[in-house]
């Protein structure tokens, strides 16, 4: 895996050696910070969101990076979208070294480019015996909300219920991401408010586990698709609903095919935002 990381790098390096960087660091006013810079701030917080490119190799070797750096600094607390909450419990019995990794791929749903894109972050919560919370709601619950609605919800177990933030759960379809969502239906008359709720059940889920999983001594770090955190809505909105007045940071990345250059349209989408070349790998 580290050979892999060292390839990404390397690529990096070659093919920017005489065309620039490969990524530039910005702050949400659109000025350039430098790395060093954005890891003092970020070790102050109580969460960081680090928002993501699922595909962006570039983006998940900083996730590391950002992740190394922070716990030379501060003791960390890991999450993830990636880890639904059904999986708590295969997912700690791996980072603990209770089951070995066959074991944990039969016990948790991975995603396709887990080895790739997240095994390092579970290796290292594993090297530094840090907890990693699986988040997420499990997927068939926000399939329930879309194609049925929330009020579904209030037919599952209790031990279901367990793994979904309280019910029933805070909602703002005025939220700038959620009617974004709406704006999508070319029919409003046919527009379905069942599919920014399915969305936000995600959030609210993510949101409440992070809550749930919050220590004064300990900084927790969690990554996501930069869409759940982006201008400070979804996740961050939720964590603020359930342990108002902590001290929240969000990462987002962007692309662009020239790095040296902020584009408007990124101001405020973050506390510090990554544009990364529009060249650099896809991890699929």
């Amino acid at each position: 895996m580290k050979r892999l990381l060292g390839l990404i790098v390397l690529i990096c390096n070659i093919s920017f050696a005489q065309s620039g960087q490969p990524y530039q660091i910005y702050n949400a006013k659109g000025k350039k910070v430098t790395y060093k810079k954005m890891i003092r701030t970020l070790a102050k917080q109580d969460v960081v969101l680090f928002g993501e490119f699922h595909n962006n190799s570039l983006g998940h070797w900083l996730q590391l990076k950002v992740t190394e750096d922070l716990g030379s600094k501060r003791q960390l607390v890991l999450g993830a979208e990636m880890f639904e909450a059904d999986n708590q419990v295969g997912v700690s019995n791996y980072v603990s070294g209770k089951i070995d990794e066959s074991k944990f791929k039969e016990d948790v749903r991975l995603w396709n480019n887990y080895v790739t894109d997240y095994k390092p972050l579970i290796e290292y919560a594993k090297a530094n015996q840090l907890n990693f919370v699986a988040t997420n709601v499990p997927r068939r619950y926000a399939s329930i909300v879309f194609k049925q609605g929330v009020e579904a919800l209030d037919t599952l177990s209790l031990v279901d219920k367990s793994w979904i933030a309280p019910l029933p759960f805070p909602y703002d379809s005025e939220l700038p991401g959620y009617k974004k969502m709406m704006s999508m239906f070319d029919d409003k008359d046919h527009a379905n408010d069942n599919f920014p709720k399915a969305q936000a059940i995600k959030d609210a889920t993510m949101g409440y586990f992070i809550s749930q999983n919050l220590l004064d001594s300990k900084l927790f770090v969690h990554y996501n698709g930069s869409f759940h955190s982006d201008y400070f809505d979804g996740i961050y909105w939720y964590i603020n609903k359930y342990s108002p007045g902590k001290r929240i940071n969000t990462i987002t990345m962007v692309e662009s095919d020239n790095v040296g250059d902020f584009e408007n349209d990124n101001l405020d989408r973050a506390n510090f935002i990554i544009v990364i070349h529009t060249n650099i790998l896809k991890s699929f």
